[in-house]
């Protein structure tokens, strides 16, 4: 169901331990507040003393699940308690279909502008689950030609502009020795774009055979161009609702409140995340001992896309004392509209000409 950033051993816990975790972690996610073993017997209908209850809880607490504070008789989770819960005791995470009916019918709703997905993404996966959301422009993996011009500028400069796959636009001065007329120029954009429309940038020198030693250069060009393309950081990140996660109690506190800012809004901190290998859903807990940054929230992430044309990331961030299974299964729904919508972009047009 998830893909975890460290794998963990977990101990077996009895069917009674397990009952008593999951209802403690949901109980502490709903209010902020310790559960006492009362609670437990009021709720769990487990049929054992509240002694046993208490003495349940005091061996979860030994086995690393549980903690106190020192002011409190109540139980809350510990990170690895919330691992457990999400990798044991979580159940079906699918949001009911309702719901993914209206979020579909957003995502139809908008106009077939990337920029507009991502924004209306971010905004369902805050509302949805209910935490901060972030999503990252998808990233073409292999640049493919869509459209290139040659425009005659001054006596020795030609401008060069290329139309990438998805959208992406560059532009390059190039200086020839002698003046070329728009006639001729228009004459070699053609014949580029005849042979590489659609095609891998990279594939062209096999592609195009026969040039000139301007036309050479233009696919040099055209080359570098793509790699740039390819290289780009994923430093466009679409983001929202960071204001209401502050509100909750764990970020009262400045210092949690600026350690969580600053990761939500420092792209080289998000990118080091988003780019750890996330297989389908990726749920982060606390930081998982590898970002400090982390240690009083939780992430949940999901890359999207088509794998060799573009994928992005997206998910969501907030206290450790999160509603897991409705964060991971918007994330997961999110990025599979994502995933058909690159696909519509970026594939399906391709195959249309390619046939």
């Amino acid at each position: 169901m998830t893909a975890n950033p460290i794998v963990v051993t977990q101990p077996e816990l009895t069917p009674r331990q397990q009952k008593i975790l999951g209802l403690i972690v949901q109980a502490y996610i709903n209010t902020a507040t310790p559960v006492s073993s009362k609670f437990i017997q009021e709720m769990g209908d487990l049929g054992v003393s509240s002694a046993t209850i208490r003495n349940e809880m005091a061996t979860l607490e030994a086995l690393g699940f549980l903690t106190h504070p020192h002011t409190s008789a109540g139980r809350v989770p510990t990170d690895k308690g919330y691992r457990y819960f999400v990798e044991k005791l979580i159940g079906d995470v699918e949001l009911p279909q309702a719901e993914r009916n209206m979020i579909r019918h957003q995502f139809h709703q908008a106009k077939l502008e990337m920029s507009q997905w991502m924004q209306l993404a971010a905004a369902i996966l805050a509302r949805s689950a209910r935490s901060a959301a972030l999503v990252t422009a998808p990233k073409l993996e292999n640049p493919r030609l869509r459209h290139l011009e040659l425009l005659s500028t001054q006596s020795q400069l030609v401008l060069l502009v290329v139309v990438f796959q998805g959208g992406i636009v560059r532009q390059r001065y190039i200086t020839v020795k002698e003046p070329i007329t728009q006639s001729t120029l228009s004459q070699i954009a053609a014949k580029f774009n005849s042979v590489g429309h659609n095609l891998e940038v990279a594939s062209l020198k096999t592609k195009l055979t026969d040039l000139s030693e301007f036309e050479e250069e233009v696919l040099n060009v055209l080359i570098e161009l793509a790699s740039e393309a390819d290289d780009l950081p994923l430093n466009e990140i679409y983001r929202d609702g960071l204001t209401e996660v502050l509100q909750e109690p764990e970020f009262v506190s400045r210092d949690e409140a600026n350690t969580l800012v600053s990761a939500f809004e420092q792209p080289a901190f998000l990118n080091k995340v988003i780019n750890a290998p996330v297989g389908t859903v990726q749920v982060v807990i606390g930081g998982e001992g590898q970002w400090r940054e982390l240690s009083a929230c939780s992430m949940v992430l999901a890359r999207y896309g088509v794998e060799g044309f573009a994928t992005g990331a997206l998910g969501v961030l907030g206290p450790t004392r999160m509603p897991y299974g409705r964060a991971i299964g918007t994330v997961r729904y999110v990025a599979d509209l994502m995933s058909d919508l690159v696909s519509e972009l970026y594939v399906d047009d391709a195959a249309s000409v390619d046939n």
